[in-house]
This record gives structure tokens, sequence and C-alpha cells, in this order.
């Protein structure tokens, strides 16, 4: 199973930190077997608790689930998903990090209510669990008695969210000092998720999509990019999204995105400039689009990803 988003849980409530807050969490591990459960690279991590602890708890984290159970389609253990029913009926506040959602949605704790996940599985998690609202754009979701995250480091910003609303804002921010991270960070999981050209087997649109990628800052409408595929526009939207997954102007809008992204991460453009370059337009127009399907504004997307150039290197 993943390492990373146990130790995430361990490292936020596990040590003592008594001399921001009296009591402090006490965090207790627990597994279906005690005697070792194999994480990723080899570890062997050992639980004093079994799963029957969590029915006296007052807060239950599960962290990400074995690979096998989101990526091939291996049962949730049953075990787990009757312990996770029993604890949340006895009144404890249930919390999964990354793919941890899929064993709250696999317990029914999620049916009706909006949770989060990893981008990268949310596809599949609409599949598997169609009743539920999954939101792969934020950071995490705060449904009350069941919170839930979004992939790897997003587990972080729960944690500190769930420490800030137990303890409040200056213990929370006192605790991400400590850990040399942000107290908050600003936007959502859409600014990580990767926009990035799909592969198609269309061999009538491959070079379609790399002539209108090399011209993102034209004026592009679904008629012209018809004309230019010799369809007619009904014809080509019906086959671009049956190749691709999404409309010509959703493509060519995340593809405007993508330049975007990199224009603000690898040049000194200004806003007005990369609005510009990209074919998102103004600088207004940048920042709307960045609002809506990043979560953040151009400025601290660049602040939050910008690379160093070389000296004297160009745009």
């Amino acid at each position: 199973m993943p390492l990373f988003e146990v130790a995430i849980a361990c490292e936020v409530f596990g040590p003592e930190r008594t001399d921001l807050a009296e009591p402090w969490y006490d965090l207790r591990r627990c597994a279906a077997n005690p005697a070792g459960t194999r994480s990723e690279f080899g570890f062997l991590q050992h639980a004093r608790y079994g799963l029957d602890a969590l029915a006296g708890a007052d807060t239950v984290i599960v962290p990400a689930l074995p690979y096998a159970c989101v990526q091939s389609g291996q049962p949730i253990p049953q075990e787990l998903i009757e312990a996770l029913r029993e604890a949340s009926a006895a009144g404890a506040r249930i919390v999964s990090l990354c793919t941890g959602a899929f064993a709250l949605a696999a317990a029914g704790l999620l049916d009706g209510r909006r949770a989060a996940t990893h981008w990268m599985y949310a596809g599949a998690f609409s599949l598997l669990y169609p009743e539920v609202q999954v939101d792969a754009s934020v950071l995490y979701v705060d449904d009350g008695d069941v919170l839930t995250s979004a992939g790897r480091g997003a587990a972080l910003d729960l944690c500190l969210h769930v420490v800030r609303k137990d303890l409040g804002a200056e213990v929370s921010n006192q605790v991400a000092r400590r850990m040399v991270m942000p107290a908050h960070r600003i936007g959502g999981q859409s600014q990580y998720v990767d926009l990035n050209m799909p592969d198609t087997d269309d061999d009538s649109l491959g070079p379609l999509l790399q002539w209108a990628g090399t011209r993102l800052d034209q004026p592009l409408t679904v008629d012209e990019l018809a004309r230019r595929a010799g369809m007619s526009s009904r014809t080509f939207a019906r086959r671009f999204h049956a190749a691709i997954g999404t409309t010509p102007l959703q493509w060519l809008l995340n593809q405007r995105l993508i330049r975007a992204r990199r224009l603000l991460e690898s040049t000194d453009l200004s806003i007005d400039q990369v609005g510009e370059h990209s074919g998102l337009g103004s600088a207004a127009n940048l920042r709307r689009h960045f609002s809506i399907h990043l979560g953040v504004t151009p400025t601290g997307y660049r602040r939050a990803f910008r690379r160093e150039r070389p000296a004297g290197s160009g745009p």
C-alpha cells in the first residue's frame, strides 16, 4: 500500500505537541493484520491495534488504499468496510486521504455526498460509485462528519484543516510552520491536473490537432477546423468527441490553458502577454479562466510553479 499518506497522518497527529494544545491527539495505528502490512518500497508497517479499535475512536483516518484496489479492481476488504460502518454509526468522524475515499464509498458513507479523491482516479471512482458527487478540482471536501482529500500532498492540506477545526487557526499555523509548509494553499487540485494533448488513433485528426496546437494564439472556430478536416461541422464534432472524449472548443480551451501555464512557469511575460500568446485574450479573461478551471489566479500559479531560468536565456 502507499506509504506517503500514512506518514502524513502520523506526522500531523502523532508527535506530542502539548506546548501548542493540551490535550493533544492520541494517535493509534490500526490494521486488519497488526503483525505487519507491506507498503511500497519494501517497508513493513506494524500496528498495535486491530480494526476493532475503530469503534472507540473520535476520528478515523483512512489513508490511501493499496494500488490493486484502485488500479485493478481488487475488492476492498469487507472487514474494513464493516469497521468503517460501525465507527460511523458510533459517531466517529471519518476522514479519507487520497484514494482512501474508495473505502468510504464502498462502505456507503459517501452516498449522496460530495467527495474528493486523486484526480487520476476520479473517473474510475465515478464509474464505481455513481451515487457519490466526486469533485476532482478541489484539495479536500469537508462535509461535516465525513471529510475527503484529493491526491497525495492534498492529504496534508486536509490534516491541517482538521487541526484548524479542532484546535484553531493559530495551532494549525504553528504545526504547518514546524513542517515548513504553508498553513493553507490557494487554489485546488485542478492546477496540478495534467491537461496534455490526448493520444488518438484517428489518423484524420492527428495532423489537425498538431496544426491547431501551433496556432492557439489565433482565432480558431469549429467550422474552420471542420473545413480543414474535410467534414461537415456536425460530423466533425461527433468524430472529435468520439476520438478525444471532449468537444473541439473544450479541447482548444484546455490547450490554451496548458500554454498559459507553461508561459507563466518559464517566461517573464506579463499577464497581458501570456493571455495574448496563449489565445486566452486579455489579462481579465486569463484570470477568469484560471479562476474557473484551476481555482487560482495567474499570478498565484506563477508564484507556485515558477522555474528559474538560466541567466541570459530567452522567453
